[in-house]
């Protein structure tokens, strides 16, 4: 499978790089990483993520020359989608980049739908940005500081700072290597998990106010809305990682974030658009949840997206926690 990509990238020379809507930390840092090796070959390659970049991120090498806009999809001969389980994930432009010849699906989502006509679907991979590291080094590109900081934000990130079950041997292995190309590991997380804005800790506020636990005591419950960001002046970036708060309660074995999509309150009666997170202590598989709802993920950290109203979606969700 890397074999194919390698003949075709080498055979490229203009290429769309694309991500998922809401980018987490893995995403950016892939998308990042593989743009500064495709610029070492000397390939024109464009970044695309529909969604801004969080400002956590943003202090990533090339991570203002993300666009979110695709422009004319004929030009590209080849798309890269990384870390999406589905070439719907990276947004209202997935339609035209359907369109494009040759599309390569790199991931490690185990509800991965193969939709490229090349597939590197690793689901043991700790994170894409494994995935990415090892096909550079294939490709012949050396990793340089620039390249090592985005791949180690990914790794960190996906793997919750190497506590989530994810966290594997090439983890660790391959960031001593990172470290040893010019990370500051106390730099990253300085920027990742160091510092928050006023208005975060506002949201996260009224996030943890929304707070519902079951019957049980074993699934947890928090609810964003619209107007809770249009409140604290946030955005949708500002949630990342919110729901580890409802994950860590003691005993809890589901935690869920409902967060509403549609700009303000539908009207009584009438459905909403929602995004469901879903995050396990390990004794779930979550990724199963999500698919009956029409998503995907991994075992311990899955998501869907529904219109649904809001007591009925959340009735929905509670009664998952009568099988816990």
């Amino acid at each position: 499978m890397m074999d194919q990509i390698i003949s075709r990238l080498n055979n490229n020379q203009n290429v769309l790089l694309a991500t998922h809507v809401n980018p987490d930390g893995d995403a950016i840092g892939s998308l990042l990483a593989m743009g500064l090796a495709l610029e070492k070959l000397k390939i024109e390659a464009k970044l695309f993520c529909q969604s801004p970049i969080p400002p956590l991120y943003r202090f990533l090498p090339w991570s203002h020359r993300v666009c979110r806009i695709l422009g004319d999809h004929r030009k590209y001969e080849t798309a890269i989608i990384l870390d999406c389980g589905e070439l719907e994930r990276i947004g209202k432009e997935a339609q035209w980049v359907r369109q494009i010849p040759v599309i390569i699906n790199i991931d490690h989502h185990s509800t991965n739908t193969y939709f490229g006509h090349i597939n590197y679907v690793y689901t043991k991979a700790c994170a894409t940005a494994e995935i990415i590291y090892y096909l550079i080094n294939e490709i012949g590109v050396t990793i340089n500081q620039p390249i090592a900081r985005c791949l180690y934000t990914g790794i960190l990130t996906d793997t919750g700072s190497f506590r989530l079950t994810n966290t594997n041997h090439a983890a660790f292995e391959i960031c001593q290597k990172l470290v040893k190309a010019g990370v500051d590991p106390h730099d990253v997380a300085k920027h990742v998990y160091g510092q928050y804005s006023l208005a975060r800790i506002k949201l996260l506020n009224l996030a943890l106010d929304s707070l519902e636990i079951s019957k049980n005591g074993k699934l947890s419950l928090m609810t964003l809305t619209h107007k809770m960001l249009k409140e604290t002046g946030t955005q949708n970036e500002d949630i990342d990682g919110m729901i580890n708060y409802a994950r860590r309660i003691k005993n809890i074995k589901l935690a869920v974030l409902i967060q509403e999509y549609q700009k303000g309150h539908p009207p009584t009666g009438e459905k909403g658009r929602y995004h469901v997170s879903l995050r396990s202590d390990g004794s779930i598989d979550v990724a199963n949840i999500a698919i009956s709802f029409g998503g995907g993920g991994h075992v311990t950290a899955a998501g869907f997206c529904t219109e649904s109203r809001l007591p009925h979606l959340k009735k929905s969700i509670f009664k998952l926690a009568e099988a816990l």
